[in-house]
């Protein structure tokens, strides 16, 4: 079992025992989505890296519901999914701010230059975005990264 998946459980009976109801929540759709993940297609035990992108997948749904809550004037059911949403991001790595992005993004087109030997253009981005997305390691949201890489090799 993974280490990670250990500690969400962990956290989940500490939740219990505090009754903290959102919390608890929060956890328990993340282990849900967790075991879902695993019981798809071939059974298997699931790594800290595959952990961690279920984590950002479930953070992502949170987000754009509580968007679309907003837009609908539901600001009570929005702020449900941003706080649930801020629960599950304690299990991610830190985040890289912009100048870490922007590091990553550069460490990667020098990689696909590299490897191609030529100056990387836009249609070597997704040899770029898989390169980037290697080194980022939950780090960055995918959007974000996407962004970076279309603006650097714009």
């Amino acid at each position: 079992m993974s280490a990670l998946k250990d500690t969400i459980r962990n956290d989940m009976k500490t939740a219990m025992k505090n009754k903290e109801k959102e919390r608890l929540g929060a956890i328990r759709s993340l282990l849900a989505a967790i075991q879902a993940e695993e019981t798809s297609g071939s059974r298997h035990e699931l790594t800290d890296d595959d952990v961690l992108k279920v984590i950002a997948r479930e953070i992502k749904k949170r987000r754009e519901s509580a968007e679309v809550y907003t837009e609908a004037g539901r600001e009570e059911l929005a702020e449900h999914e941003l706080s649930e949403a801020g629960f599950l991001e304690a299990y991610q790595p830190e985040q890289l701010d912009d100048e870490g992005v922007k590091a990553l993004v550069d460490e990667a087109v020098a990689e696909v230059e590299a490897e191609t030997g030529e100056a990387a253009s836009m249609k070597q981005m997704g040899s770029v975005m898989k390169a980037a997305n290697a080194k980022a390691a939950g780090r960055v949201d995918g959007k974000r990264l996407s962004e970076a890489v279309k603006a650097r090799l714009a």
